[in-house]
């Protein structure tokens, strides 16, 4: 689950130091004079430095709650900066009235801004409706929950959270509806905890539960195919990219997205060789972590990691999902 380091909403300015920002930085740079898409705008936090280091930058988010923040860099950088509603999925043609693009930077996941809301619904840890909604419209995690039979349930659980123990908790759930809809995230995590249990030490049982339910609520993985062929097509040659992500499945699909040859299948020798696509990307920095300390300073940062490079001269791709290793739900047939 991403969990990005975000100040209190309530403020437009407050203290956010995003996760690996030196080392976002510098796989943008140079940055005096860039045009730099924020995809994931959230709190600021890369606009703002990406704006002090002299660049130009273009914020994307779809959630309405980040206005206090898109205001508060409006007023301090009013020449250099622009915020456009939307998902990052359409960043070329969002960003389309903007000039030629320099770089993209995207991280991936839920922001600690929406985890700290309790009426935002994405945490266990605090009381709230089921929802997880980003942008606020569309299917909600309390109508998955309440509306899927057992076996779709448990099909969702283990494909976008990985959950071992999907078929379990989808009974345990299935029957605590009987009851009456399960509403809140409380509610659900105590659902998720009686049907597996909780070992000292040990993460809270509902983590991959409340994981699956966001990304499939939210669409993500679908989002960050999108976003990173939107991000190909954008960017010239020389152009750069700058990828964070949260969680295995997410950096699974960054990899593979920069080396499609490294998700198809081994080459026999026996065969005929298999011709090799021309390389987008080119200056690979592969799987960046933080370091010590960003962890003590944000423990939340703990499983963040940064894939970056710039654009090749060969053309863009069309869409493909083909060898990401997106994870599917298997049909409940």
């Amino acid at each position: 689950m991403g969990k990005r380091s975000m100040p209190d909403s309530s403020s437009g300015a407050g203290p956010h130091v995003p996760v690996l920002l030196d080392e976002v930085l510098a796989a943008l740079s140079p940055l005096e004079g860039s045009r730099i898409v924020d995809g994931t705008f959230g709190a600021g936090g890369y606009s703002r430095a990406l704006l002090a280091a002299g660049a130009v930058v273009i914020g994307i988010d779809r959630d309405p709650n980040v206005a206090p923040f898109v205001r508060a860099l409006t007023a301090d950088y009013a020449d250099q900066f622009a915020f456009v509603a939307g998902t990052f999925s359409e960043l070329d043609s969002l960003t389309a009235e903007h000039g030629p693009i320099d770089g993209v930077v995207l991280d991936i996941g839920v922001s600690s801004m929406q985890l700290d809301e309790a009426e935002r619904g994405f945490s266990f840890m605090r009381e709230g409706p089921l929802d997880m909604r980003m942008s606020g419209e569309g299917e909600s995690a309390a109508d998955l929950v309440n509306e899927l039979e057992s076996e779709a349930l448990a099909n969702l659980l283990y494909a976008f959270g990985e959950e071992r123990k999907s078929r379990r908790i989808a009974q345990f759930i299935v029957a605590a509806r009987e009851n009456g809809r399960i509403e809140t995230t409380t509610e659900l995590a105590r659902i998720v905890e009686k049907a597996i249990g909780r070992k000292p030490g040990d993460a809270h049982p509902a983590t991959r539960t409340f994981q699956a339910l966001r990304i499939a609520v939210n669409g993500e993985f679908d989002q960050l195919v999108e976003g990173l062929f939107a991000a190909e097509r954008l960017l010239p040659e020389g152009g750069r990219l700058a990828v964070v992500t949260f969680h295995s499945l997410e950096d699974r699909i960054a990899k593979r997205f920069f080396e499609p040859e490294k998700g198809g299948p081994a080459q026999s020798r026996h065969l005929p060789a298999v011709t090799v696509e021309e390389r987008r990307w080119d200056g690979l920095v592969k799987g960046v972590k933080p370091g010590p300390a960003e962890l003590e300073r944000n423990p939340r940062a703990r499983s963040a990691i940064l894939r970056s490079a710039q654009r090749s001269a060969a053309p863009a791709r069309p869409v493909r999902y083909e060898g990401l290793g997106v994870p599917r739900v298997r049909s409940a047939s």
